[in-house]
């Protein structure tokens, strides 16, 4: 079963081309508004992630209906699922997420931002204290433009760029009314810094996914070069072999020891890797790698049932370029 589906029809095709005639695709969402309804084997409409009945409604249903794997494909729903792991396990049904810590990493940008620089990992400079950025940028340690956005975003959300003060003062005030106005309010509500402020690094944009199997362990780093980007997600990119990248992730997985897919988002400054962001999930990006070869959901059907899983299965041929597109579909 895929939680949180919302738009990502793709995922639900890639679970049925993997099972085939030997298993059901189950998605559930907290609305009818979804177009993978259409695509998959069974569906229902979810409480809210926060709803106090979202966890007990999904293991009812998972008991019910036999489930033997969980997948959700939401930031939020991760962490809720992460804690609540043994109880799924407890009714047989196994829930592809890393452990609540990594998770938290992944989900708040400054704990990212902590860990990759603890980790001597290359980071954009980031700050929570507006007052601080001001008086770097004045000491000659900082300068415009600085990026702006909510401390626990995803995607794009109120995600912009300040050129002067004037820009500053007035985007930090929108990103904070935009978190109190949207499903960002409920992580948010946990610390008074809603807000992270990060340097504006120039060079070209990666993105990756991570894979490392069930246990943690790290398989595979597939890179793709970003050529271009619609509202937060990659909507070009190429599959490229980038050495640097691919060896810095991959320390970087088996540092976090997570499990299944791990999205990340690169910026290469003078030969330099520096790691944004990082989705303990699968990302928007993956379908570029699933277009070059790589089935990570065979991979984790198989590890799932306690298989091995050959190399070839989770990589990619480099050189290719995908470009996503736009259609209508009725339901």
């Amino acid at each position: 079963m895929l939680t949180s589906v919302g738009r990502r029809a793709y995922m639900v095709k890639y679970f049925k081309e993997v099972l085939g005639n030997n298993g059901k695709v189950f998605v559930c969402n907290s609305d009818d508004k979804s177009i993978a309804f259409k695509y998959a084997d069974e569906k229902v409409i979810s409480p809210l992630i926060y709803d106090s009945n979202y966890i007990p409604f999904l293991l009812e249903y998972c008991k019910e209906n036999r489930i033997d794997i969980v997948i959700s494909l939401f930031d939020i729903d991760l962490l809720m699922l992460a804690k609540h792991k043994k109880q799924f396990e407890e009714i047989g049904t196994k829930v592809i997420v890393s452990d609540p810590s990594i998770v938290e990493v992944c989900n708040d940008k400054w704990k990212t931002y902590k860990f990759l620089t603890d980790n001597d990992f290359h980071a954009p400079m980031s700050f929570l204290d507006m007052n601080e950025v001001i008086e770097k940028i004045s000491e000659g340690k900082l300068s415009y433009p600085i990026v702006v956005k909510p401390r626990y975003g995803c995607g794009s959300i109120s995600v912009a760029i300040a050129y002067d003060e004037e820009d500053l003062r007035y985007l930090t005030k929108k990103a904070n009314e935009d978190i109190a106005n949207s499903y960002l309010k409920y992580e948010s509500s946990v610390t008074t810094d809603k807000v992270i402020y990060q340097e504006c690094l120039k060079g070209q944009e990666y993105g990756a996914d991570i894979i490392n199997d069930l246990t943690g362990k790290t398989q595979n780093v597939i890179v793709r070069k970003k050529l271009a980007m619609r509202s937060g997600e990659t909507d070009i990119a190429q599959l490229v072999d980038e050495q640097n990248i691919k060896e810095t992730l991959v320390r970087l997985g088996k540092t976090t020891k997570h499990i299944a897919n791990m999205d990340c988002d690169i910026f290469m400054v003078n030969g330099i890797p520096y790691i944004l962001e990082m989705n303990a999930r699968f990302g928007g990006g993956y379908p570029f790698s699933h277009m070059g070869g790589c089935n990570l959901p065979k991979a984790i059907v198989e590890w799932a049932k306690g298989k091995t899983v050959d190399k070839d299965t989770i990589s990619a041929r480099t050189g290719i370029t995908g470009y996503k597109e736009i259609y209508i579909t009725e339901i």
